[in-house]
């Protein structure tokens, strides 16, 4: 039975010429290409040439280069599995369940891999900090702070991108000490009451 996985996104009828596995060598060849020459330096011909299969299969499961980055980052960081994780507890304390959802996968592998791959790439390309933008606001941040009812949902939404972003730049990426040696709970305690604030406290 074809999974959802085995489908490419936007697409729902023909014959499926490659697989699940196919589709994931192809994602892991597209998080190297990122990782090592930025968005604007990929093309879907060349992620099929580290992934040693036809371009056409590239297109089918991503259909652009743009649905392969998204692709990529929703991989690493499934939106659902993570709202799922963050409203499962008191609306109170959603801030700090964010915070503690979205280091935890930083600090597993091989999901830090594959974010560190994609933040690389953002913050060296105009093109790719687009879609990463598009992608936490619209799929993550933007229900979220629609579910929890605040006003200017898309201004808390940005402003908790900011700190998370901002986050893993500074601890995963750059690593600047002290905060890339703190202890990811209790930097969830430490920064979860701002996300707190952003997500539903009164903006000034």
């Amino acid at each position: 039975m074809t999974t959802q996985n085995d489908r490419p996104a936007g697409r729902r009828t023909g014959r499926r010429p490659g697989t699940s596995e196919s589709r994931d060598t192809i994602l892991r060849a597209a998080r190297q290409r990122f990782a090592e020459h930025g968005y604007d330096g990929v093309s879907l011909r060349s992620v099929a040439k580290t992934a040693e299969v036809d371009p056409a299969l590239v297109v089918y499961f991503f259909d652009s280069k743009e649905g392969l980055f998204t692709a990529a980052m929703r991989d690493a960081l499934p939106p659902e599995t993570l709202l799922d994780e963050v409203l499962a507890g008191p609306v109170e304390e959603c801030g700090q369940r964010l915070v503690a959802a979205f280091l935890q996968r930083w600090e597993t592998e091989p999901t830090r891999d594959k974010l560190r791959s994609i933040l690389r790439s953002a913050v060296s390309h105009a093109a790719s900090a687009e879609v990463v933008r598009g992608f936490i606001a619209e799929e993550v941040l933007d229900p979220l702070a629609k579910t929890l009812g605040g006003d200017n949902p898309r201004v808390r939404a940005g402003l908790v991108g900011s700190q998370l972003i901002g986050l893993a730049l500074t601890r995963y990426v750059i690593e600047i000490d002290p905060l890339a040696g703190v202890d990811a709970a209790h930097l969830a305690r430490v920064v979860g009451p701002t996300v707190q604030r952003y997500l539903t406290g009164e903006l000034p």
